[in-house]
């Protein structure tokens, strides 16, 4: 059916009466009918039909509205695919760069400025463990920490030493790879109360 262009709602009745629709209503008088009743049908016949085109008015009215909330709907509801997307792409670029860069994104311990001095083993064990390389735990026991101390305060980390190797001989080696052997005790023979000192220090 063919769209209404202009509201219904705002027509105005013609005023049948007058000269221009003189023919109109002529065709309608005789006998029976008089003139203001000729006028009177036309009125009532226009009547009619505008109420009509007001019903169709309505409908049209209601399928533009339906029309433009599906497609409001479809709209929103591609929007919010799309922003999905979008956020999904984003988490997984995210998680990439985590993956990539995982000291980048390590949490911050939400702890106060430290009280106590920082722990720092030897420089041999250290060099040990970056290595990856297996390390007695009596470095991390009091003495351990405290010849650590001693060497650091009298002997410079890349001044060079004499040290025994295992063939028996002797070499210069720097002081951050040599070690004093004869105070180092094996785990096995830790005592108690340096294993459970050494243990929460090494981890």
């Amino acid at each position: 059916m063919p769209r209404i262009r202009n509201n219904p709602n705002f027509n105005i009745c013609p005023d049948y009466d007058t000269l221009p629709y003189a023919a109109a209503w002529q065709q309608i008088v005789n006998e029976h009918v008089t003139e203001a009743q000729a006028v009177q049908f036309l009125r009532n016949v226009w009547e009619a039909a505008n109420n009509a085109e007001k019903a169709l008015w309505l409908e049209q009215v209601e399928a533009d509205r339906e029309q433009r909330d599906q497609l409001r709907f479809l709209q929103e509801e591609q929007e919010e695919v799309q922003e999905r997307e979008k956020l999904a792409e984003e988490e997984a670029v995210r998680k990439e760069e985590k993956k990539k860069y995982k000291h980048k994104y390590t949490p911050i311990q939400a702890s106060g400025v430290p009280d106590e001095p920082t722990v720092t083993p030897s420089a041999y064990a250290i060099r040990k463990l970056d290595k990856g390389e297996y390390v007695e735990l009596w470095y991390f026991t009091n003495d351990g920490l405290d010849e650590a101390h001693i060497r650091k305060t009298t002997i410079e980390e890349d001044a060079m030493v004499l040290s025994s190797l295992p063939d028996g001989s002797t070499a210069w080696v720097s002081s951050a790879s040599a070690r004093n052997a004869s105070s180092v005790i094996n785990d096995e023979d830790l005592s108690f109360e340096d294993f459970c000192q050494a243990c929460p220090r090494f981890i």
